[in-house]
């Protein structure tokens, strides 16, 4: 199937551009999590979009999202030979930052992180404008795992604040 052989592609691609914190704090000039959360969020809606998935960033994009959940999960669990049985850390982290990315650009705000935090993938919170505090990447990570925990509603208690 050639969209899951570009996903693929993608994530090798991705795995470059994402080194791990620990990997990335040896070198002279590490990367920064503020730097590397748009550039996941483009990767997988690029991928997304790659596979029929109309992930544009618009605020009702994220129901692609929730989609993409259904159609490759089941009963908490990645479907085998699905598009995110494979690199799920790295993928999960990417569909954590692209929630967010939707989230911020239509409501304003600002990432909080520490790029010291081994776990700051994980811990990455984005504050909206109106001052609600909200964790996309432990989100997403608690939806694979419970498909009743609903992205879209999800997002709509942020945005009602």
């Amino acid at each position: 199937m050639i969209t899951r052989r570009f996903f693929g592609v993608l994530a090798a691609v991705a795995a470059a551009f994402l080194p791990s914190r620990a990997a990335s704090q040896t070198t002279s000039a590490p990367r920064r999590l503020q730097d590397d959360i748009p550039i996941a969020a483009q990767w997988i809606s690029n991928a997304l979009q790659s596979s029929g998935y109309g992930a544009d960033f618009s605020p009702q994009s994220i129901s692609e999202v929730e989609r993409f959940f259904r159609e490759h999960t089941k009963d908490g669990e990645p479907i085998s030979g699905g598009l995110i049985s494979q690199d799920i850390g790295p993928r999960l982290f990417a569909l954590g930052c692209y929630c967010g990315e939707v989230l911020r650009k239509e409501l304003g705000g600002h990432w909080l992180m520490n790029d010291h935090d081994p776990e700051g993938e994980i811990n990455a919170a984005l504050e909206v404008g109106s001052g609600v505090t909200c964790w996309p990447m432990q989100r997403v990570m608690r939806r694979l795992r419970n498909s009743e925990d609903d992205l879209m509603a999800w997002a709509e208690g942020i945005r009602r604040g």
